[in-house]
């Protein structure tokens, strides 16, 4: 267990042990205390709220692992579990807040932690309210850093598509939108339970001071844009699969018109060779000779392939492949004639 001190508003980081950073907590002054717990931290029956100096019952979940998001006040403090993006995964650190100290804990490293726990002696917030807002507005612009790279790359990917579609971009956007549905499956539960927590405070404290109230307006306003980005974020990984899907289909409709106008071309060839292949009377005795073969044979399949080419082809597919393929010159409908340029 590893155990920081920061005393305000001086904002010396000092490592403790528990038993210090509950001698810190019983002085006077405010403090912040970053407790690390470890990955497996040893089982320990007695709660971590009462080994620090909290003896009130109401914070025995506090630092107890697999512990949902959640927001509670009591006598002047305030407990929250608030969902923290560290690189590709969601950590919970447990936060109790009061006019005397900030507490925080985890279970493994977190970088936000880290970095603002060293931009303090530089930010030197007004109070403990201004502190706790401090932190929890850096877990909503690490939420919103994230979504926006998500989105940055959601458009590269849209980007390339257009140019050329490969199929590792279809992997790269079942990834993007896995980590959509992440960041809003951890977001969600935090907006809903601080918008909730936020306005029952408001309409059951009616002695806020000014300051406070606008931190409120404020942290409201920006869990609510946090949860549009996340939101447009999951619109824009749709769109783009749709996109992918659109672009895989027009191949592939392509592929099928090709085929289609090779199976125009032989049809009628097929057609004849089979008709004249029966076993008649009338095929087998009079229809012989070199003469026979080139009329009927020969002259009936090319006048078929050359029909079927024109009306067939020429005039339908031909030109649809013709407008599906960028790279092909428009062509002049037949029945287009070009204007007389000549003068009498």
């Amino acid at each position: 267990m590893i155990v920081s001190v920061v005393s305000m508003p001086e904002g010396v980081v000092a490592r403790t042990a528990l038993s210090q950073a509950r001698e810190h907590l019983a002085a006077p002054g405010f403090v912040i205390v970053d407790i690390d717990q470890g990955e497996e931290p040893p089982p320990d029956e007695q709660p971590l709220s009462r080994r620090l100096g909290l003896d009130d019952k109401t914070w025995e979940w506090l630092g107890r692992q697999h512990e949902p998001v959640r927001a509670e006040y009591h006598e002047g403090a305030v407990g929250c579990v608030v969902p923290v993006i560290d690189g590709n995964h969601i950590i919970h650190v447990h936060v109790l807040a009061s006019e005397c100290h900030l507490v925080t804990v985890h279970h493994g490293p977190v970088g936000l932690i880290d970095t603002f726990i060293e931009r303090l002696p530089q930010e030197m917030p007004a109070g403990a309210a201004t502190t706790v807002f401090l932190f929890l507005q850096g877990v909503l612009e690490a939420f919103r850093l994230a979504t926006a790279q998500a989105l940055l790359a959601v458009e590269d990917i849209e980007e390339a598509m257009f140019e050329r579609r490969e199929p590792q971009q279809v992997h790269r956007l079942a990834h993007l939108r896995r980590r959509a549905a992440q960041l809003h499956r951890a977001f969600l539960p935090y907006a809903a339970v601080a918008q909730e927590f936020l306005m029952r405070r408001r309409m059951a404290n009616r002695d806020l001071s000014e300051e406070r109230r606008a931190l409120n307006r404020m942290h409201e306003r920006a869990v609510q844009l946090v949860m549009l980005d996340i939101e447009s974020l999951q619109n824009e990984t749709r769109r783009a699969a749709d996109t992918y899907a659109s672009l895989v289909a027009d191949e592939q409709n392509l592929v099928i018109n090709k085929l289609a106008i090779a199976s125009v071309i032989f049809l009628p060839l097929t057609f004849l060779t089979g008709f004249f292949g029966m076993n008649f009377g009338y095929l087998s005795n009079l229809l012989s000779g070199e003469r026979s073969f080139l009329t009927l044979g020969v002259g009936m399949q090319v006048c078929a392939l050359a029909v079927s080419v024109y009306f067939v082809l020429y005039r339908t597919h031909w030109r649809q492949l013709r407008a599906a393929d960028p790279a092909m010159p428009p062509m002049a409908s037949p029945d287009e004639q070009p204007a007389d340029r000549s003068t009498s």
